[in-house]
């Protein structure tokens, strides 16, 4: 880490064009050195080194470590579409089908993102930055899984004996990279072979009527 104390303030909004592409490079060579050398050695000295910014510059930006790993994971959420994968979710025509469009989600999403939240579980237990950052991530999946297992029920499709926590908890708990990452990786699925079987798998658990 660095020796001397950051800033007293980083910049909260870039104010000029070359800000943002200073700001956009050094969360572009964070991910890379995240998913190259794991969190443990994502220092704010290592971030200057790779983008080639004094640490001094690097404080202008982000003030500290945990601020700069909370921005990354907001810029890799970013640039993998989370938003728009998600709006195909919640602009289904029902419940059913909002089940169906969260596993294409999963299909199509998570599998980007397999490198950095590896990286991030492998050291929650020690490094607080990671540990936030997992809390923060997993009370966001809980809360639409919950939407979705609401909506359900909202329609009269929850099938028993499932309720709104227990459906909700069961879709999150596959919400998982040990998981995803195991079927496409070691069982040899494809992205749509995975989307497919989900969806499958989660209407004849939690829709009723569902065979």
């Amino acid at each position: 880490m660095c020796k001397a104390g950051p800033v007293s303030r980083s910049i909260e909004q870039p104010l000029n064009a070359r800000s943002r592409r200073t700001r956009q490079a050094i969360l572009a060579a964070t991910r890379a050195l995240l998913e190259e050398r794991g969190l443990d050695a994502l220092t704010m000295a290592a971030v200057a080194e790779r983008v080639g910014v004094s640490r001094r510059g690097l404080y202008l930006h982000f003030a500290s470590r945990g601020e700069l790993v909370t921005a990354l994971f907001d810029y890799v959420a970013g640039v993998e579409g989370l938003e728009r994968s998600l709006e195909h979710v919640w602009a289904a025509p029902d419940s059913p089908a909002a089940l169906t469009e969260w596993a294409r989600h999963l299909a199509r999403y998570h599998p980007n993102v397999l490198a950095v939240d590896r990286a991030v579980q492998q050291v929650r237990t020690h490094d607080p930055d990671a540990r936030r950052h997992s809390e923060r991530a997993s009370a966001a999946q809980l809360a639409n899984c919950r939407r979705l297992t609401r909506w359900l029920a909202e329609e009269g499709r929850l099938a028993e004996p499932w309720t709104e926590e227990s459906g909700a908890a069961l879709l999150w708990s596959l919400v998982s990279s040990e998981v995803i990452g195991g079927l496409l990786e070691e069982q040899g699925w494809s992205r749509e072979e995975l989307g497919e079987r989900l969806a499958l798998l989660y209407r004849r658990t939690l829709v009723a009527g569902t065979r």
